[in-house]
């Protein structure tokens, strides 16, 4: 499994400024992560990642009500 150094190496980013390319690089990093799954996977991903998210640095996320 590739770093997150060798996605900011990547040549489609090397070029971009430093912050930029730490945006970039994260961006491909889960991009690779998540292209094989399915809907339902990386719905669950996400879900995961966001948890994770909030028991770290405590965030309160809001709760939307569901469109009809």
């Amino acid at each position: 499994m590739k770093t997150l150094v060798d996605y900011m190496n990547d040549p489609s980013v090397v070029n971009e400024p430093m912050p930029l390319r730490e945006v970039h690089a994260i961006r491909l990093m889960i991009y690779d992560e998540t292209k094989d799954m399915t809907p339902a996977e990386r719905t669950a991903y996400y879900n995961r990642s966001l948890i994770e998210a909030q028991e770290k640095y405590g965030f309160k996320v809001a709760s939307s009500a569901k469109r009809a």
